[in-house]
């Protein structure tokens, strides 16, 4: 059972429009949430944070004077604030822009509007990020599981290295692309217990290193865990083809990442 709850939550919310501030605000009450401050753009967010440290922080992608992706990436740099949670809430629909957010390392991103179980589920993601449980595993001792971790994104590496460490993962291999990834493996087949991996990458992407580890190297045994923003059907259905064990959207909750864990970690 979690020690914080959603009403223990202290919450920064940036949104420059005066109306739309209101309405979510009035959201969060709604879902227990009392300590609140609210800010209209990127540089008061900052001089904030300085002063004050949240235990969640929420924005709209356009503020005044950055957008959030530039905000997160001033964020996730200093080392003291790295560690907060971060939300977006914005009504932009490219993937390409949104990808950017989701690389970096979010909690989640909802749409305006927003329906009240859509951030209810965040606000909890939340708690599971801040207040972690480590998974309990009949066949491994979780300290000892062995993991290689393999994203271009240095941000959703740091993001993925930490959601496995607050589930009490601690022994964590990290790749910058799939041919690394690929190499460490090769190099060691028993060194690991679980590969967590992103799908598109330069050099080698996931579903290239995922055939290569199920193909070339005859390892049919080792979990994969793909963790994508990709959403092609035909795509993800040629990852499953290849051999994967499992994949996860870019943001993804750290529940749903351990129930994921747990299934292909005690699979017979």
């Amino acid at each position: 059972m979690h020690s914080v709850n959603i009403c223990d939550l202290a919450i920064l919310l940036i949104e420059p429009s005066n109306t739309q501030l209101k309405v979510i605000l009035q959201h969060l009450r709604d879902e227990g949430v009392a300590n609140i401050e609210g800010v209209v753009s990127g540089k008061d967010a900052i001089n904030s944070l300085q002063n004050h440290r949240p235990d969640l922080i929420i924005s709209s992608l356009y503020l005044p004077d950055m957008t959030a992706i530039e905000l997160i990436e001033q964020i996730k740099h200093d080392e003291v604030l790295s560690h907060i949670p971060f939300m977006l809430i914005s009504s932009e629909s490219s993937f390409h822009i949104l990808d950017a957010i989701r690389q970096a390392g979010v909690v989640a991103i909802l749409p305006k509007p927003f329906a009240h179980r859509d951030l209810k589920n965040a606000l909890r993601s939340t708690i599971e990020f801040i207040d972690p449980q480590e998974i309990d595993l009949q066949h491994y001792d979780i300290r000892n599981v062995r993991v290689l971790v393999v994203d271009d994104s240095n941000l959703a590496r740091k993001h993925i290295c930490r959601v496995l460490n607050n589930m009490g993962i601690q022994q964590i291999t990290q790749a910058e692309d799939g041919r690394q990834g690929a190499e460490i493996f090769a190099g060691g087949q028993d060194a690991f217990d679980l590969i967590v991996t992103d799908f598109n990458m330069p050099v080698m992407d996931g579903q290239a290193m995922i055939q290569y580890i199920r193909k070339d190297l005859g390892n049919a045994i080792i979990p994969i865990l793909m963790v994508t923003s990709e959403d092609n059907e035909t795509r993800l259905s040629n990852v499953y083809k290849a051999g994967v064990s499992g994949i996860c959207d870019k943001p993804f909750d750290p529940q749903t990442v351990k129930e994921m864990l747990f299934r292909v970690l005690e699979a017979d």
